[in-house]
């Protein structure tokens, strides 16, 4: 789960990280007054989605100017005047693609006296299934142009489980940052602040670009980007209440409603599949047979026959699916309930796409039965390679 960068700065200041006085602004109207609660003579006003790039980011309406996300301020008049043109206007960055997303708040901060630009972030390292600090003295907007051109001025420093954050963490990290004096202090600090929160919090990812020093010689978290884990928010109940539903697909909240695994893509074959490894087999070897998975979808190990129809609905309203394939091998989950959901979802919503049928496991021969009987035109397929090149064909003839 994503968070807004007001809300994460948020738990930033509660950890006792160093950020910036803002107010988040629903309403343009607003934005004069909450302004003017902030100490000039500069303000920044940034779009609130969930995503980066915001500052070279475009809007689609001619009328939110030419500016990016994020932009100055020098009155109280003119941040209001801003947040105008941001508010409900589709914001564009590399990180949302062509879609965009809505821009519903925005947040207004007082402005920072910025010496330097750095990169932090820390995140869980598959590699080692580790915490990793990941800075650069590269921070800034082009932060992914550094990791691709020059990776060696990114550096990676784990963190072993046993120990924790130690203090010699925060020096190393201060050195690579080129951190001198009293800010190497600062630096030892402010990464325990994080690591802590970090763990205490069940965060996946904690990114602050840029870190920055500023003209007095203090360190100060300019911008933060959060996400958590998703199988953790049952212990959280803070951060699960800031979930802001108008940034997630509205396919993956009626999912979450029935408690499927289910993330859009951008292709065009819809994947019905129960287990997660299986799941990822499927999109593969769709792959293989020249086309593009529309969605990953884990109905699980107990899904019943209303699950099963709704992770149907699901799929078909997608658009961009043009044909779907459903791929069952039956342990717990047994076939002959795959296959009355498949049919009870047809009846409803109807079938307008090719629809390509494999089941093994439990009770097959059952489940074969019914889709056999129904009379829906469903293609059936002997294995998953047959499955998949049969979906592919009638997709693509």
């Amino acid at each position: 789960m994503n968070i807004h960068e007001y809300q994460a700065k948020e738990l930033l200041r509660a950890a006792g990280a160093p950020v910036g006085d803002g107010r988040v602004v629903l309403r343009a109207e607003e934005a004069k007054t909450a302004a003017g609660q902030i100490d000039g003579p500069i303000w920044v006003v940034k779009a609130q989605i969930h995503a980066g790039g915001r500052g070279k980011g475009k809007f689609k309406e001619a009328d939110a100017g030419e500016k990016g996300g994020v932009r100055i301020a020098k009155s109280t008049e003119e941040a209001e005047m801003e947040a105008q043109r941001m508010l409900g206007r589709t914001l564009v960055t590399k990180q949302t693609g062509e879609a965009g997303k809505q821009v519903n708040r925005v947040y207004i901060e007082d402005g920072a006296d910025i010496a330097r630009e750095l990169y932090l972030a820390l995140l869980v390292d598959r590699a080692t299934s580790r915490i990793a600090f990941v800075c650069s003295q590269e921070g800034g907007m082009d932060i992914e142009e550094v990791a691709a051109s020059t990776p060696d001025r990114i550096l990676t420093l784990t963190v072993d489980p046993a120990t924790g954050y130690q203090a010699y963490h925060g020096r190393r990290i201060a050195y690579a940052l080129g951190l001198t004096g009293g800010q190497v202090k600062q630096c030892v600090a402010l990464m325990g602040k994080l690591y802590d929160l970090f763990v205490s919090k069940d965060m996946e990812m904690l990114e602050i670009n840029p870190l920055i020093v500023t003209q007095a010689g203090n360190l100060h978290c300019l911008d933060a980007k959060v996400g958590f884990d998703n199988n953790a928010l049952f212990r959280h109940a803070d951060i699960a209440a800031l979930a802001d539903d108008t940034e997630v697909d509205p396919k993956e909240l009626a999912a979450q409603k029935f408690d499927l695994n289910y993330i859009a893509l951008d292709g065009d074959i819809g994947c019905m599949v129960n287990g997660a490894g299986l799941a990822m087999a499927t999109m593969d070897i769709i792959k293989l047979y020249g086309a593009e998975p529309a969605n990953f979808l884990d109905v699980g190990g107990g899904a019943t026959k209303e699950k099963v129809t709704e992770a149907f609905k699901i799929i078909t309203s997608d658009p961009n699916v043009k044909g779907i394939l459903v791929n069952i091998f039956g342990g717990i989950m047994r076939c002959d309930i795959i296959a009355e959901g498949i049919i009870a979802a047809v009846k409803e919503v109807g079938l307008q796409v090719p629809l390509v049928v494999r089941l093994e496991g439990t009770n097959v021969d059952l489940g074969k039965q019914i889709i056999r009987d129904s009379g829906l035109n469903v293609i059936p397929a002997d294995d998953l390679s047959d499955a998949a090149e049969k979906v592919v064909k009638a997709v693509r003839g």
